[in-house]
């Protein structure tokens, strides 16, 4: 009997989650679909994916799986359970019957003692492909959408194009192009998704179509930065603001505001505008950096007062924590 790896059928690890394994076996099981694939063999792998998913999809028949996976196969390639092995999912206990029993493989009817349960994945393998038709769920599409930051802060409404794979007359499966209007709500973050229930792939035989998820992503903007749901803004001042403090206008993606510059800042200080920031349940907040900058040239006055401040600021060292 042949060694069955059911997590290289599906090709995910043996630390896959219940969804990531239901997200690889939708996507083979629609690769391989019969109906769909013009690949020779694609009817025995279909039924490859299958039984991979009965066992994986259920708790106690992946964990009665793992145990005897440690055997794997032996020399000559082939396997066999370890003395005294029944599984608790076999005959009289899993609801397998005989017939049941000849869908699957040798392994599958070793180990379980049967194939088909009932209510299998939403499919029936008992009677052949032709008779049973197997509902698909539609494959969820992924679209990314750029917006302008004002875009995002006060919510609009964009079209978004992306492409659907659904089959044509002949079963085959054909690119569509496809556009939606899409309203953006404010407040919309960087990497935030919105989902579109069922405007994704279309099922086969019947099955519900996919979603489709909108991924939006912030243009860069001249002048703010955006960290999650706070926005970044380096505000320059001048020396003398730094010094004795200022009241300054600063400007929100909301509108103007006004900002009290302590005296004594520094370049680096941050100030903070409790919710100016990207809009929602819980807003977020405007970061002003200062930046202190001196002007490119200077008047012989004011270079005359510089020359007075040095000389009544000179026990000042700013550099003496460098030791230097």
């Amino acid at each position: 009997m042949e060694f069955r790896d059911y997590y290289a059928v599906l090709g995910v690890n043996e630390a896959a989650t219940p969804e990531e394994i239901k997200k690889a076996y939708r996507k083979l099981a629609r690769q391989y679909h019969p109906d769909v694939s013009k690949e020779d063999n694609a009817a025995d792998k279909f039924k490859d994916v299958g039984e991979a998913y009965e066992v994986l999809k259920d708790p106690e028949k992946r964990a009665e799986y793992d145990q005897l996976r440690q055997y794997g196969a032996g020399a000559d390639g082939a396997f066999q359970p370890p003395p005294g092995w029944q599984s608790a999912s076999g005959f009289g206990r899993g609801g397998y019957t005989e017939a049941d029993a000849r869908q699957f493989s040798d392994f599958f009817e070793e180990v379980f003692g049967g194939g088909r349960h009932q209510g299998f994945s939403g499919a029936d393998f008992g009677g052949g492909f032709q008779q049973h038709k197997v509902r698909l769920r539609g494959e969820d599409v992924h679209a990314r959408l750029a917006l302008l930051l004002e875009e995002a802060f006060h919510g609009c409404e964009r079209q978004v194009s992306f492409t659907v794979h659904e089959p044509d007359d002949h079963g085959r499966l054909r690119a569509r192009q496809k556009t939606l209007k899409v309203k953006i709500p404010a407040g919309m973050s960087e990497g935030r998704q919105i989902r579109l229930k069922g405007q994704g792939a279309p099922g086969l035989n019947g099955g519900e179509p996919g979603d489709l998820f909108i991924e939006v992503e912030l243009a860069p903007h001249p002048y703010f930065s955006v960290e999650g749901r706070e926005v970044l803004l380096t505000v320059p001042i001048t020396p003398w603001e730094a010094a004795l403090g200022a009241t300054i206008t600063v400007p929100t993606v909301g509108g103007r505001v006004n900002v009290k510059v302590p005296e004594g800042s520094t370049t680096g200080r941050r100030l903070r505008l409790r919710g100016k920031g990207l809009p929602g349940k819980h807003p977020g907040d405007q970061i002003v950096v200062l930046q202190v900058t001196l002007p490119e040239q200077h008047e012989p006055q004011a270079r005359e007062l510089y020359q007075k401040l040095a000389e009544l600021e000179k026990d000042f060292d700013p550099r003496s924590k460098l030791h230097v």
